[in-house]
């Protein structure tokens, strides 16, 4: 079956296949426990479940990897969202007493949704994408990604395409993580040029995000609203770009041409801004406790997995390449030249049923579309591993010296 044969009915059949063949546990566990660091990290966390039939459970927490996977094999979830770390475990919230069931910390995350550019993509609207307007996401991936590392000197930035139209981003750096509501919301207004859900001309903006800004859309702006959106092309749209502008300057330019050039290359740069900028829904990101879709779910609607973006190819990153999960089902089912090979080391594995089935499943994914993208979220948690070695060294010397 083709990814584009993907049909919802069929997801009950295909979730149980996934989440006990492919879903990369081990990856997930090391990346929700960070190493350890901190005694209850993972056990403290909260994950919700939305189950057939819409049923939405929530206050879900696990002790181990392992209780994790078989919870998730039982329930079969249609999607998967990560809330915060609690001052106690999620799933006994209700025998806490009253007011001390506290969010601690979370990954600072960023929501860039494709309907919120309604007003500025005439290809597409509403949960419709095409290769057109995703240039949009491009933009937001490249500027929020720099600011984030320049601005803020955050390293550790996951980016996970949502399974339909649009991306998350997860800062996950200890710094981040610990962040209070305030000062969220504080990098998230510092990012937020464009209001979500107003298109209007504004002078009140951060200027120096604006300039490094103006780099990243000035690549893009030609091809994405000049030709592929034509916003010159329709009087429709001319006047939404003249709408962008406060009358008394128009009025200027009009009678003033030859003397404007300079305010009139100003206010390009900003109407660039207004149509490219990337729009973020500043709620997603202030609340420590607010949930937000996990990578490696499945969107019910597409079947597409909502994988990690590698930013070296963030320019190629084609969502309708994603493969959907009866994509991948199907892929297990195709012969390969060395299936025999692996049947013979299933045999020799029976002596560790727990290893065994490990080794099974990494084979299993990687037969798969989905392995080029568990293979990037395996380096990006190479790469934050040596955050944690430090730390787990000072504290085995402070037991030592104990």
């Amino acid at each position: 079956m083709p990814s584009s044969d993907y049909d919802p009915a069929c997801l009950p059949d295909l979730l149980p296949l996934y989440y006990r063949r492919l879903f990369p546990f081990a990856q997930y566990y090391r990346w929700l426990n960070y190493g350890g660091v901190q005694k209850n990290y993972f056990q403290n966390r909260e994950f919700s479940f939305t189950l057939k039939d819409d049923i939405y459970v929530r206050y879900q927490s696990f002790s181990s990897q392992s209780e994790l996977e078989k919870e998730m094999q039982k329930m079969n979830p249609y999607k998967i969202d990560i809330g915060a770390v609690y001052s106690h475990r999620p799933n006994q919230h209700n025998t806490v007493k009253s007011g001390s069931f506290q969010a601690l910390e979370k990954e600072l995350v960023f929501d860039i949704d494709m309907t919120d550019y309604d007003d500025v993509r005439t290809c597409c609207s509403a949960a419709d994408i095409c290769s057109k307007c995703w240039t949009l996401m491009t933009i937001a991936i490249r500027i929020l990604d720099r600011s984030l590392r320049q601005d803020f000197g955050f390293h550790h930035l996951l980016w996970v395409y949502s399974g339909r139209r649009g991306v998350h981003c997860w800062v996950c750096d200890e710094a981040a993580r610990k962040l209070s509501a305030a000062a969220r919301s504080a990098v998230a207004e510092y990012l937020s040029l464009i209001k979500v859900k107003q298109f209007h001309f504004s002078f009140n903006i951060n200027v120096f995000i604006k300039g490094k800004s103006l780099t990243v859309v000035k690549r893009y702006f030609p091809q994405y609203a000049l030709q592929d959106q034509n916003i010159l092309g329709r009087k429709e749209s001319e006047e939404k770009v003249l709408a962008l502008v406060p009358e008394d300057i128009l009025y200027i330019f009009s009678v003033h041409r030859a003397t404007t050039a300079k305010k009139r290359q100003y206010f390009e740069k900003e109407i660039m801004l207004q149509y490219c900028y990337p729009r973020l829904d500043v709620n997603v990101s202030k609340g420590v406790n607010h949930l937000l879709k996990s990578p490696f779910s499945v969107h019910p609607k597409t079947g597409r997995i909502s994988v990690p973006i590698d930013l070296k190819d963030v320019e190629k990153f084609d969502p309708f390449a994603v493969p959907t999960i009866s994509l991948i089902c199907e892929e297990l089912d195709r012969p390969k030249a060395d299936e025999d090979e692996a049947k013979s080391e299933d045999a020799k594995e029976k002596e560790n049923e727990q290893d065994s089935a490990e080794k099974r499943k990494i084979r299993d994914y990687k037969r798969t579309s989905l392995a080029k993208y568990v293979k990037y979220f395996d380096q990006f948690l190479a790469e934050m591993a040596d955050s944690w070695k430090g730390k787990l060294l000072r504290q085995s010397d402070l037991q030592k010296e104990f």
